[in-house]
């Protein structure tokens, strides 16, 4: 899928804003931002649901909509995952995963007397039915699924009928918070073995960096960095993508030889470049690059915990710097620390700098 400067606007509102990206077969892409950055309008305008002002979207190497081609969605070979995953209450499983196959197999889920006939699903129906792990489920319908469940086979209905790509509304949103963690591995899972092209659109920033293999962060409209999970992370473009994406502690800094100085002492700079000719900055740290040492309750410079969260795993401290300043840090439990511990806070890792 090749989309080039597509733009969209409402009225005086501009959803999107020359959104550029591509997405190769068997890769996973997400569109990740807040409620009104044109996520979800893009999504529809790559399924064929709206039609934007301008841009060129390719879908398979041919043209789905540009200044003088448009392809209704029915012709742009596209399977679409919506929100309430919209299955058909009256059909079964199978029935609803045989749906948007060919004349055939339409023939063969709309014979009304195929069950007492004892007529078996279409090759491709049991194919998808054992793809997303539901052999056993083909003749249960929509109100006997869980959740997780329906999701799974809302996925078999748009990969059923092998379309070049898929688009993914939300896919998580419905769903219990206990289930979404090894929902979105099974989901990865499905679109790997599918080999096919699928970009999703989501809010949740674990979602994304979990399930993705490059992330699109929007806001008000534009894409404003596209790369793989570690790099929008750890090294965010913007300040709004690295405040959006994690949890992050924000610094001033002041230019030395090599690096800054914050205080917490000397940090190194990933990207220098982008305060080149500034004397003072912001850094950011995220909480997992950041370690604890006990120190001397006496001594002043010493920081202090404020506030530990434990969850077994890892524990969230959080501490206040001598001059006021907070800063959250993420450790193993080895050593559990504990609010009024004498503390100092040691940069493990490269900050990232943004203009003030």
């Amino acid at each position: 899928m090749h989309v080039d400067r597509v733009s969209k606007t409402f009225g005086d509102t501009v959803a999107v804003r020359e959104a550029s990206f591509e997405v190769e077969r068997g890769e996973i892409v997400a569109l990740l931002g807040p409620s009104g950055c044109g996520k979800s309008t893009t999504l529809r305008v790559l399924a064929g649901f709206e039609h934007p002002d301008e841009g060129v979207v390719r879908i398979n190497g041919e043209t789905a909509v540009d200044a003088s081609v448009w392809r209704p969605p029915e012709r742009r070979r596209i399977g679409m995952v919506p929100q309430d995953f919209a299955l058909f209450p009256h059909l079964s499983v199978a029935d609803n995963i045989g749906f948007g196959l060919s004349s055939g197999h339409h023939a063969w889920w709309r014979r009304p007397l195929r069950r007492l006939r004892g007529v078996e699903a279409p090759p491709r129906v049991r194919e998808m039915l054992e793809l997303v792990g539901l052999e056993d489920f083909g003749e249960r319908f929509p109100h006997e699924l869980s959740g997780g469940e329906a999701q799974r086979v809302a996925l078999a209905r748009a990969l059923a009928p092998q379309p070049a790509a898929v688009l993914l509304d939300e896919p998580f949103s419905n769903l219990d918070q206990n289930l979404r963690a090894s929902l979105r591995l099974a989901m990865r899972n499905i679109l790997k073995s599918a080999n096919t092209a699928a970009v999703f659109v989501t809010h949740d920033r674990e979602e994304a960096l979990s399930l993705a293999d490059r992330v699109a962060v929007m806001r008000d409209g534009t894409i404003e960095q596209i790369g793989a999970p570690d790099d929008i992370y750890y090294r965010p473009g913007t300040r709004f993508i690295g405040t959006f994406v994690g949890d992050a502690n924000i610094l001033p800094g002041q230019r030395v030889r090599g690096g800054a100085e914050t205080e917490l002492g000397f940090v190194v700079l990933g990207n220098q470049s982008a305060v080149e000719g500034s004397d003072s900055f912001d850094i950011l740290l995220r909480p997992e690059q950041l370690a604890l040492k006990p120190t001397d309750p006496g001594d002043p410079a010493s920081a202090r915990v404020i506030s530990s969260e434990y969850y077994g795993h890892d524990q969230v401290v959080r501490v206040r710097l001598p001059s006021g300043g907070e800063v959250e840090t993420r450790l193993r439990t080895e050593v559990v620390w504990h609010p009024d511990d004498s503390v100092s806070v040691v940069v493990l890792d490269d900050a990232v700098a943004f203009p003030r």
